[in-house]
């Protein structure tokens, strides 16, 4: 089958899904957990519970959105629909999260539990069909890198405007009211996201179209485990986020305890890590041209987690500008994998497909995402628990033994599990020649249908 490449505009088209969806990813990531305890006013046991309790509700829904794309396909497509019909109910849903009603806080709680979880079904039907989308639209290994390189790059765009924009306007429109300014700045945000979702929809083209024989879940399952090279990722993908989210979610912390830092400084540092990450998403583009894409995985994380080693032992409490330099370089090096990672879940699909003679392509998105809730959920618990022990108290002059633990969460103990993510990433071996293989026994074997 002849190479399908695509046009800067539906790149751009795709790219600005990712950033609709990062509405929420980042928020999940950098936000919420400040959000929840210094704004919402959720005592942090509550929060440990509340991110692992949601993160199983999200994996289910993951699961469940991956069997609907493999079952059913319409006129637009396989994916694409459901970014056009679940866009505004995912946009309300963002908006429900950061609404902080006036109630006893066991209300509070439950409003807590209920926006949250309506949120992660909304953000599983809407982000399933996205992911699973780049091997619809070629099967160009080439043009998927490229396409995940600029959706990586509008990503960090709305992680970008999350990071800057929401704490800024939030303190501009609340007026003295934290809460109402950050209800009143997401709501843009989830406007924004509504938007480009549909952008995103009308923009794209499913032209590639798999045999997916109908098998059920258990039968699924089976020949996913038979996929060694997927299951890799599976282990890379829970240990990464893990390091992403306990990370992200302390940076704030980080950035308000222990260096100091007023509102314009938070949101500054928090900027200085995306657009970090911004710059890596251009650099691994052209960096995968000429050089191993796989090398690339492994010896970044693995360099992560010694920067983050440096960051612990040489920033003092108070030391802001070798906080920024070192975040910023650590924030450029741990995003330069992204790209890849994202391109090769559909290269052990197809892996997948020529070993077992099955296609298993929405369990194994979905289970990827699943992989990525676990991890979210891991990191969640976690972060709740070591604030808990290390004794952080909300809006007050934290302890050494706090200030200690906020540096460690941000830096040695992601930095760990970075590190166990580039170690396993010694174990896949589908290179760019090697995917070249697989594309040959595909077409010989009648797989692709178009």
């Amino acid at each position: 089958m002849p190479s399908q490449k695509l046009s800067t505009l539906e790149k751009v088209g795709f790219g600005a899904g990712d950033m609709a969806l990062n509405v929420v990813i980042s928020s999940m990531m950098l936000l919420i957990t400040f959000f929840y305890t210094d704004i919402y006013g959720l005592k942090t046991t509550d929060l440990a519970l509340l991110f692992v309790l949601v993160k199983v509700v999200g994996a289910i829904a993951d699961l469940v959105m991956g069997q609907l794309t493999d079952r059913y396909t319409s006129k637009g497509g396989r994916y694409r629909p459901y970014l056009l019909w679940l866009a505004v109910p995912y946009g309300i849903s963002v908006f429900f999260v950061f609404t902080t009603p006036d109630w006893q806080y066991s209300a509070k709680l439950i409003w807590a539990y209920s926006t949250y979880i309506l949120m992660t079904v909304m953000t599983a039907g809407v982000g399933i069909p996205y992911i699973s989308l780049v091997s619809a639209l070629t099967n160009d290994p080439k043009e998927r890198l490229s396409a995940n390189g600029y959706r990586l790059f509008f990503a960090k765009i709305g992680a970008f405007m999350v990071t800057i924009i929401v704490p800024i306007l939030a303190q501009k429109w609340g007026d003295g009211n934290p809460a109402v300014g950050y209800q009143a700045a997401m709501a843009v945000m989830a406007a924004m996201g509504i938007g480009l979702f549909l952008f995103c929809n009308f923009t794209t083209t499913e032209r590639v179209v798999h045999v997916v024989e109908k098998q059920s879940l258990l039968a699924q399952l089976k020949v996913l485990l038979r996929n060694d090279q997927w299951l890799i990722l599976c282990g890379v993908c829970v240990t990464g986020t893990v390091g992403y989210v306990v990370r992200g979610s302390v940076a704030i912390y980080y950035a308000k305890y222990y260096l100091g830092g007023d509102t314009e400084t938070v949101a500054a540092f928090l900027s200085t890590g995306v657009i970090a990450a911004i710059l890596s998403m251009v650099a691994s583009t052209w960096i995968t041209k000429f050089y191993c894409k796989v090398k690339l995985f492994r010896y970044t994380q693995i360099a992560v987690a010694a920067i983050s080693a440096v960051i612990y032992f040489t920033v003092k409490p108070g030391d802001m500008a070798l906080a920024f330099i070192l975040y910023f370089l650590l924030s450029f090096v741990v995003d330069l994998h992204a790209p890849v990672f994202w391109s090769a879940i559909a290269e052990t699909i197809d892996y997948g497909q020529v070993k077992t003679g099955k296609r298993v392509s929405g369990f194994a998105f979905g289970g990827i995402s699943v992989c990525q809730k676990a991890g979210m959920a891991v990191a969640g618990g976690l972060v709740g628990i070591l604030l808990s022990y290390f004794n952080y108290q909300p809006n007050l002059e934290q302890t050494q033994f706090a200030l200690t633990g906020i540096a460690l969460m941000f830096s040695v103990i992601p930095g760990f599990f970075h590190l166990v993510m580039g170690m396993l990433m010694f174990k896949y071996r589908i290179s760019d020649d090697y995917y070249t293989e697989v594309k040959v026994q595909m077409r010989d074997s009648g797989y692709i249908a178009g």
